[in-house]
């Protein structure tokens, strides 16, 4: 039987075997650093500006939103052609509801998110009961909703939205009570810098309990210095961002909507029996059949969970161009592909996470956001986001030979 010490030394690996052991993980959340200094410095500082870091989360959310569902849907050994549509035959519905017949924002939401749900649902039936590739079913549905955005639109702007839906995107957290202007800090959004604060705090918390538990059981965990060292930089680089925002108008809303959907998919895919046979799946979906699970119900939820996100990320966008147009969502579609990607899920199944789906939209946005103030075309930005894309492909292939 190991002693205390023993299994202390077996559970911290040294700081290189672990570097080695994460390189994937932390490569790319280095390169997402990297890219935001080097924009920072190229840009002349307009970068991280406040106005700057909120159009860059106004602009990015819905990315992020539906990679949170591709995840699901990759790791599960599918994928979906169809997100980018979805998002535009939502935002028609959205806007023909609202606009034309008059119904409030909170049922047109509700039968929108249910819409999604259904669309979901049915290409998921064709994908997880008749093992219809998902390439295929989903490519059909691209065509089949980008059609119906067009016939439902009649090739026309619907628009614009109540102001109560227009906040979903453009609407910010209200101010708790107004703060004193600080001599070096200058006039704060109350109730973003108490976030700002509290949320930090909270993380480091947990980060440490949960490396106290896994200790305790004899779980590997990262060397302590490594572990101080990237809880210094996290709550440095939150502290600063939400200072930023704090100095502007404070948190979008959907700034806080983004936040509880990635803890709530990240607890999903850690801590549920569900996240983990979707993970299962991936990896072996023979053997986690012959293992009892259901494994045709299992792939046909998670096409009904990005059917409901894309279907949220549609009315997003809608509210942000206050207005549904037949060409919304264009493209969305490799945006969403790419981020998960990028931010290391397997094109194979079974492997990637939501913080690293998350970082890879992050990537996305922060390369079309620099390059676009550095007024590169979009034939230039393409290029750089294929590329990008492809390196993100080959080094995770190396890492797999390697490993």
């Amino acid at each position: 039987m190991n002693t205390p010490n023993e299994a202390t030394q077996t559970a911290s690996p040294s700081l290189a075997v672990f570097l080695r052991q994460n390189m994937r993980e932390y490569g790319i959340l280095i390169a997402l650093v990297v890219i935001m200094v080097f924009f920072q410095i190229i840009t002349g500082g307009v970068l991280f500006r406040p106005v700057n870091l909120t159009n860059l989360v106004l602009q990015n959310s819905f990315v992020v939103i539906m990679a949170l569902g591709m995840l699901l849907v990759i790791v599960a050994g599918h994928i979906d052609l169809s997100v980018g549509s979805i998002v535009a035959i939502i935002g028609a519905v959205a806007a023909v509801m609202m606009v034309n017949y008059k119904i409030d924002p909170w049922t047109t939401s509700l039968v929108c998110l249910i819409l999604g749900g259904a669309i979901g649902a049915a290409q998921g039936y064709w994908v997880a009961y008749h093992h219809i590739p998902a390439f295929i079913v989903t490519l059909a549905g691209m065509l089949v909703f980008r059609g119906l955005t067009l016939w439902l639109l009649g090739g026309m702007n619907i628009g614009p939205f109540p102001v109560e839906f227009q906040k979903l995107s453009t609407g910010f957290l209200p101010d708790l009570f107004p703060l004193p202007e600080l001599p070096l800090l200058g006039a704060l959004h109350s109730t973003s810098i108490i976030l700002t604060l509290a949320i930090p705090a909270l993380l480091v918390f947990l980060s440490w309990r949960s490396r106290k538990v896994n200790e305790s059981h004899g779980i590997e965990v990262e060397p302590f210095a490594f572990f101080v060292a990237q809880n210094a930089v996290l709550v440095a680089v939150m502290l600063y961002l939400g200072y930023q925002l704090s100095t502007y108008k404070g948190f979008p809303n959907i700034l806080v909507i983004m936040g509880v959907l990635i803890v709530f998919y990240t607890f999903v895919t850690t801590r549920t029996t569900i996240g983990r046979r979707v993970y299962a799946l991936g990896g072996n979906e023979k053997a986690t059949r012959l293992s009892g699970i259901n494994t045709e119900r299992l792939s046909f939820y998670t096409f009904i969970n990005m059917g409901v996100l894309a279907g949220f990320a549609g009315l997003i966008v809608a509210a942000r161009l206050n207005s549904s147009t037949p060409k919304a969502g264009n493209g969305f579609e490799l945006d969403v592909i790419a981020a998960c990607f990028i931010g290391g899920a397997s094109t194979t199944g079974g492997v990637g996470k939501i913080t690293g789906a998350v970082v890879g939209a992050f990537i996305m946005g922060v390369l079309n956001n620099g390059m676009s103030i550095m007024g590169l075309g979009i034939d230039f930005q393409q290029m750089v986001k294929g590329l990008v894309l492809l390196a993100a492909v080959v080094f995770d292939l190396y890492n797999k030979q390697k490993g």
